[in-house]
């Protein structure tokens, strides 16, 4: 039995948001909602999947905009890192979501940590910090699947211009965190900016300038 992961792009950045379960027992999640999503929703519906958690890969509000509309919808709860949460609820971070047009994040049920293990029906995913886009930026590594966030891009990586952002530390995370992982481990990022949607870390450590050039 293997995963089912669908992505859809969402609102005006095309976040990649996506919906991920276990078709055995019925269980799902969703990541990095840029909005109401509704082919998603439909899906869910449709599949009767019981959606479990909201995981924000970081907290920028792009990739958060859907958070409220979501848990509303299915009653999942929101996670995201603690040092990403603390950021981003912040005065400053707060007005910066609303001059882009988008809802500031208003709560977090579930605060994760580095080595956290979320369950899925038959599947677990670790939480694998890696900061550098932003302080708690995380990825979500299921076992042959990895879910980067604005961490790494097919071709690229996160931007590091950006408040609380340090390409310092993105380096350090691609590094120690990222390349241990196995050569055939699927990339999902969080948007489509690459020659494919997807990719294997393998072709990444061959061809991404970040992954080629700094190590």
């Amino acid at each position: 039995m293997n995963l089912t992961i669908i992505g859809e792009k969402v609102g005006p950045y095309e976040v990649i948001t996506y919906l991920v379960a276990c078709p055995e027992t019925g269980e799902a999640l969703l990541i990095d909602p840029g909005g109401e999503a509704l082919r998603l929703l439909n899906r869910l519906r449709r599949e009767g999947w019981r959606l479990k958690l909201i995981v924000n890969t970081h907290g920028h509000a792009d990739h958060t905009a859907g958070n409220n509309h979501w848990a509303a919808a299915t009653g999942a709860s929101i996670v995201m890192h603690r040092l990403d949460w603390e950021f981003f609820r912040t005065p400053e971070m707060q007005a910066a979501a609303q001059a882009e047009g988008f809802p500031p994040i208003s709560r977090v049920d579930l605060l994760v940590e580095d080595g956290q293990r979320l369950a899925l029906g038959r599947f677990e995913a670790a939480v694998i910090h890696t900061p550098g886009h932003s302080p708690g930026s995380i990825c979500l590594y299921f076992p042959g699947h990895l879910f980067t966030g604005d961490t790494l891009f097919v071709g690229a990586a996160g931007r590091t211009d950006l408040p609380g952002a340090s390409l310092d530390s993105l380096l350090q995370s691609l590094e120690r965190k990222i390349m241990p992982l196995p050569d055939n481990t699927l990339i999902w990022p969080g948007h489509d900016y690459g020659d494919t949607l997807t990719s294997s870390l393998g072709d990444e450590k061959e061809n991404n300038p970040y992954l080629t050039d700094f190590f």
